[in-house]
């Protein structure tokens, strides 16, 4: 049973767009939109002994097959189990009236990928206050010592 997803590399020289296809390895889990989204674990993949995709549900039972193209599979994805702040500069485009906030994604499997948190002006405004509030916790908690 495989217990995470492996990463997904492109191939040396190839460009990722919205059009790369997805082309699992032995092991990856992998959606089949044939299938109804049902997830597999793939047990065999295109080449000289197979003419397609081979898959198994997680836990066992009985195997179905993917076109080789691997048209109709698609990734699953890792959970995340959190997100943390990086320590870098928040921007803010006045002309989206969108502030950017550059935060760290941490996923179930251990990996990590950086991304934006992005705000409008009332939830800047909202997070502020609650911030804020936090601050106050922390202090009274702490006996009014900074």
């Amino acid at each position: 049973m495989a217990e995470q997803t492996s990463k997904q590399l492109p191939a040396q020289g190839a460009k990722l767009s919205a059009g790369t296809p997805f082309r699992p390895r032995l092991g990856d889990l992998a959606s089949d939109l044939a299938e109804n989204g049902r997830i597999g674990v793939v047990v065999r993949v295109p080449g000289a002994s197979s003419a397609s995709y081979h898959l198994r549900p997680p836990g066992g039972g009985r195997e179905w097959s993917a076109p080789s193209s691997g048209a109709t599979l698609r990734p699953v994805p890792v959970p995340v189990t959190h997100v943390t702040p990086l320590k870098r500069d928040v921007i803010y485009d006045h002309r989206a009236q969108q502030a950017a906030l550059p935060v760290m994604v941490h996923h179930e499997d251990g990996g990590m990928s950086e991304s934006v948190l992005i705000l409008e002006p009332a939830q800047v405004e909202l997070y502020r206050i609650q911030l804020d509030h936090i601050i106050e916790k922390r202090h009274q908690a702490r006996g009014g010592k900074p």
